[in-house]
C-alpha cells in the first residue's frame, strides 16, 4: 500500500464552508459528542477566535489537503490532558476521498505531530461498537482497543456501546 501525499494545516476563514458541511452533516453525529447543528456565525466566530494552540484552545482542529491542495477532510485533537500527556483523536474524510487511505495517512501524522511537536504520550479514540470500519482503521494505525463502554454513545432513541482504542507514542 502506498502512502498518499497529504498535508495537515490549521484552520483559514476561507474554510468555513467545509466546516459548516461536516459539522452539520447528521449521518456524522452518531460517531461524535455533536448532536445538534452549528450556525455559520458559531462557526465564523471559533475559526476567528481559535488561537490554534492546543495549550490555549484544549484542542487543535486541521484541514487534510491531499497532494493536489484540495481539502479531503478534517482531524482534530481535543480533550488535552497536559498533566497527562494525552489527548483524543477524531478524523472526518469527505465522502469522494474515502478508501483512498487519506484517513490512514492522516492518523499516522498526527501521530507524529503528537509525539514530536505535542509531546504527548498517548492518543485515544472512542468508535462506536458496531463502526468496524473505523476500528480497523485506527487499529492499521497502531491503536489497540483497551475496552468496551457499556451504553457510552447515545443517538436520540438508543444508548449504544463503543470501544476505547489507544496509541502509545
Amino acid at each position: 500500500m502506498s502512502h498518499p501525499d497529504i498535508s495537515l494545516r490549521a484552520l483559514e476563514p476561507e474554510d468555513l464552508d467545509l466546516l459548516y458541511q461536516v459539522e452539520n452533516d447528521r449521518s456524522l453525529w452518531n460517531y461524535g459528542p455533536t448532536n445538534v447543528p452549528y450556525s455559520r456565525y458559531l462557526l465564523h466566530e471559533y475559526i476567528a477566535t481559535s488561537k490554534a494552540d492546543i495549550h490555549a484552545d484544549g484542542q487543535v482542529r486541521l484541514v487534510v489537503q491531499n497532494g493536489a491542495g484540495e481539502t479531503v477532510g478534517l482531524a482534530d485533537i481535543t480533550n488535552y490532558d497536559a498533566k497527562n500527556c494525552r489527548a483524543e483523536v477524531g478524523i472526518v474524510v469527505l465522502s469522494d476521498y474515502r478508501r483512498r487511505h487519506f484517513a490512514l495517512e492522516t492518523l499516522r501524522q498526527l501521530a507524529d505531530y503528537a509525539r514530536s511537536v505535542l509531546h504527548l504520550h498517548q492518543l485515544y479514540a472512542v468508535i462506536g461498537s458496531s463502526n468496524l470500519p473505523s476500528q480497523m482503521l485506527f487499529k492499521k494505525a497502531g491503536y489497540e482497543t483497551v475496552t468496551v463502554l457499556d451504553d457510552w454513545l447515545y443517538d436520540g432513541k438508543d444508548y449504544h456501546s463503543a470501544v476505547l482504542m489507544q496509541l502509545f507514542l
